[in-house]
Parts: structure tokens; C-alpha cells; sequence
């Protein structure tokens, strides 16, 4: 749980300075693997696999492209023992559109030698968030 509790705390300090290219992911790195998977589900803007510190920083850069506000509301931990699952609740607005959310993302992480080495998130609707990103064309 400590790992869990300082990379939240890192990522909170990440974002509030602005994230990527505005504030260091060194700050965050030594809360994961240098082998990290995280995937995220193909419908999200930010769909797909993302691996190794690299592929971390590459997300954050997509998210940030993403949404301009993606607030941690709350955050409940369900299982404290790896897996842990823990359920956030989210608060967002999307950079492209305007449009505002808020959404449950339940996760699993796995951590190995005090790591991170996976994390799944599970979002309530990912066809909602993909509404809310997409610019729609008028006609005309």
C-alpha cells in the first residue's frame, strides 16, 4: 500500500505541476517496474499498451492531450494485497469538446519487490468517454 499511496501522491504533484512537458516524470518512475505494462481499453482515446517507463510518459502525454481536468475524486482500495484493486471515481473534461464527466474506474495493480508492474483499468463506459473526446462535424 505504500507504493500505491506514494505514486498517487506523485502523480497528484505530476499533474498539479502541469504533467507532460510541464513537470518531470522522474518524480514517478521509481514507483513502477522498468518493465510496466498498463493497458487501457482500445475505445479510450489513449487505447492500447503502453510499456516500460517510455510508454508511461507517452500515456501521460495523450491523457494530457486528452482531457484538460481529470480529477481524482475519491479513491476506495478494495484489495490491499496484489493484485490490488483499488475503485476512483473521476471527474473530467474533455480537451476537444468541453463536455464534462464524471466516471468510476475500477484497477487492478500488481506489484512485485515494491513496483509496479501491471495495471488494468476498467472503465464504466468507454463509449461515453469516446463521445465526450470526439469533435463531431456539422454538416453544411
Amino acid at each position: 500500500m505504500a507504493v500505491l499511496k506514494g505514486m498517487y501522491a506523485a502523480e497528484f504533484r505530476y499533474l498539479a505541476a502541469g504533467g507532460p512537458g510541464k513537470a518531470e516524470f522522474g518524480a514517478l518512475a521509481p514507483f513502477f517496474a522498468p518493465d510496466v505494462v498498463l493497458v487501457q481499453a482500445e475505445g479510450l482515446p489513449y487505447g492500447g499498451i503502453w510499456r516500460g517507463h517510455e510508454g508511461l510518459e507517452r500515456f501521460f502525454l495523450e491523457m494530457g492531450r486528452t482531457w484538460e481536468v481529470f480529477d481524482m475524486v475519491s479513491q476506495e482500495f478494495l484489495a490491499t494485497e496484489s493484485p490490488v484493486v483499488v475503485r476512483t471515481h473521476i471527474h473530467a473534461r474533455a480537451r476537444a469538446t468541453g463536455r464534462e464527466l464524471d466516471f468510476p474506474i475500477l484497477q487492478t495493480i500488481t506489484i512485485r519487490e515494491g513496483r509496479i508492474t501491471e495495471v488494468h483499468p476498467f472503465y464504466w463506459d468507454t463509449a461515453a468517454i469516446a463521445r465526450a473526446c470526439a469533435h463531431v462535424q456539422s454538416a453544411g
